[in-house]
């Protein structure tokens, strides 16, 4: 069996972040995101559980399992979630050297208004997190379209055929 290619540790970036064991190469499949964890009431929750609805899942809520939950916000991600024959999987948007922290641009794919103070530390950071992929500037929207999932193509097919110009 092969060693899993990330571990939980100490962020300095917030509490316990996700880090890679090994040497990953852009385009690697990281992990498997576990979503089989579901819940029909927010209440039931304790405050150590994190949790999110997934739109694409008929608004459930999923209650995130480690390591996937440990994996931290930063403006210059490293990584990006895409789905897979019912399944999300983490794969490494570049090459990302052994115990470099993974992590991804929560922005992306998002459909809320959640908003909080980001301290990921990237000379690229916006300071503030918007969790409306279209309130991001029109030159990072633009970036982050390869990364997309198709359920969120598929959902707001409108505003992301005007963003290609198609």
């Amino acid at each position: 069996m092969i060693d899993p290619p990330v571990q939980v540790r100490t962020s300095t970036v917030q509490g316990k972040g996700v880090f890679a064991t090994r040497a990953l190469k852009k385009g690697d499949c990281i992990l498997t995101i576990d979503d089989s964890h579901i819940v029909l009431d927010e209440s039931s929750l304790t405050s150590e559980q994190h949790a999110f609805d997934l739109d694409y899942l008929e608004d459930r809520i999923v209650v995130m399992q480690a390591p996937e939950k440990y994996i931290n916000h930063s403006c210059d991600p490293n990584v990006f979630v895409k789905s897979e024959n019912g399944a999300r999987k983490v794969y490494a948007m570049r090459d990302i050297p052994q115990g470099e922290e993974i992590a991804y641009d929560y922005s992306i794919n998002g459909d809320n208004d959640g908003m909080f103070e980001c301290h990921c530390g990237s000379k690229h950071c916006r300071k503030i997190y918007q969790g409306n992929f279209f309130k991001l500037p029109k030159t990072l929207q633009r970036k982050y379209l390869p990364y997309l999932d198709d359920w969120f193509v598929k959902k707001h097919n409108f505003e992301i055929r005007e963003l290609r110009g198609t």
